[in-house]
């Protein structure tokens, strides 16, 4: 487990740089869970100016994702996967998005969740104060932090953006299915990382 986390932290630092602050969070019956905080200053360094700021989680790859209908689950094979969240800097108070997403990494755990690309998840309170989403749309992996390979039989780490819904957003997503709020999103232009943008027209 220690290893695969090792890894894990690895990839991140190669991927998006070194980070600028962390957050261990336990929460009971789980594994300890971290939240990194990365800073990317864009094309103004020194500034929060095009800056985008991601948080990703290090902790829930440290054991496959379980089928809850398994009853004995197997403990090297199955999905491992970290979250990985970015928003526009000095917008709004981000930071405190770091619980809710500590939450969600341990899910898996706790509700017996396979989390995969086109999924919602729901955080049920705001992502952080004033925020118009409460849930994410899980995106694909192999963008922004490629997938780890890891030693058979262990599955590879995938890192998955999680792309913020409004309620409206969730809704709509429920009844014609991600990549149809995907391809909503693409032809309105909508800036995903903006953490205060309102819900993209959906008539």
């Amino acid at each position: 487990m220690a290893e695969v986390l090792s890894l894990v932290e690895a990839r991140l630092r190669t991927a998006l740089g070194e980070p600028d602050a962390r957050a261990a969070m336990t929460f009971v019956g789980t594994d300890r869970v971290e939240v990194l905080r990365f800073l990317d200053p864009g094309e103004s360094p020194g500034s929060d100016v095009g800056a985008v700021v991601r948080y990703a989680t290090l902790g829930m790859s440290a054991r496959p994702m379980a089928d809850p209908t398994v009853v004995v689950p197997d403990p090297a094979r199955g999905p491992r996967a970290e979250l990985v969240l970015s928003v526009r800097a000095g917008l709004a108070d981000t930071d405190k998005v770091l619980h809710p997403l500590a939450v969600l990494a341990v899910s898996p755990q706790v509700e017996g969740l396979v989390v995969s690309a086109g999924a919602s998840l729901e955080v049920g309170e705001p992502l952080w104060p004033g925020a118009p989403f409460s849930s994410v749309l899980v995106g694909e992996s192999g963008g922004l932090v490629p997938d780890l390979e890891l030693e058979a039989p262990l599955e590879p780490v995938r890192f998955l953006p999680l792309l913020p819904m409004t309620p409206n957003e969730a809704a709509w997503k429920r009844v014609k299915g991600a990549q149809a709020l995907q391809e909503r999103w693409l032809a309105h232009g909508t800036d995903l990382r903006d953490p205060l943008r309102g819900s993209v027209p959906l008539d």
